[in-house]
């Protein structure tokens, strides 16, 4: 009996894990750990070669996981639609890759203005679209390094801005009603209305920068 108590505690213990609200901590701590996943996706794809460390990723049929798949899709539909927004980032901002404080400062602005006018998941898309953009140039031009640098600036914002947001959706997970609808023309809205209402954020986070080169 003793025995058999025991074990229920322990189940009401873990249960209690995993219904609670996620902490400050952990939404970061996702936050980075699906933007590693995101660039490392993004660097495959570009061809680009790029040693991801193990005890980053994500395990496989995980909740985590699972998010990070419907990020990528949502990511790929995104870019589809306005694919030079989200390459060679880096020239459109005319920035140096050199200077661990200039893609900081370049990354954090393109941030804030991509968020402006309030939060929705579509531009939540477009942070990590932006992030693996210029995570894509770091690693062509040589800069591997400033890839774990981009990841840690986009934790600071999210930390910053984005957790009380997703705290009241109950985390990462709330992305997955994104991909609910099953009607092309529905499942796009949001990007559609994501892309319009920022277009244009890279040539006004250029002339943002400019006085400060």
């Amino acid at each position: 009996m003793e025995v058999l108590r025991r074990s229920s505690v322990f189940a009401a213990e873990v249960m209690e894990v995993f219904d609670r609200s996620p902490t400050d901590k952990e939404l970061v701590s996702q936050a980075k750990a699906l933007c590693r996943d995101y660039i490392n996706s993004r660097l495959i794809r570009a061809g680009v070669s790029w040693s991801k460390p193990e005890h980053n990723a994500l395990v496989p049929g995980g909740k985590l996981a699972e998010v990070s798949s419907i990020l990528l899709r949502l990511g790929d539909e995104l870019e589809y639609i306005r694919p030079n927004v989200y390459r060679n980032i880096a020239r459109q901002l005319n920035i140096s890759l050199h200077s661990e404080t200039v893609v900081t400062d370049a990354f954090l602005a393109v941030a804030a203005q991509i968020f402006t006018a309030g939060i929705t998941w579509g531009k939540v898309v477009s942070l990590y679209a932006v992030a693996a953009g210029l995570a894509v140039d770091c690693v062509r031009h040589a800069q591997p390094a400033m890839v774990h640098t981009i990841v840690d600036c986009l934790g600071e914002f999210v930390r910053k801005t984005l957790v009380t947001w997703l705290k009241r959706r109950g985390g990462w997970a709330d992305i997955t009603k994104c991909v609910v609808n099953t009607d092309p023309n529905l499942r796009s809205h949001w990007l559609v209305a994501a892309v319009c209402s920022f277009g244009h954020f890279l040539k006004a986070i250029f002339f943002v920068l400019l006085p400060e080169r």
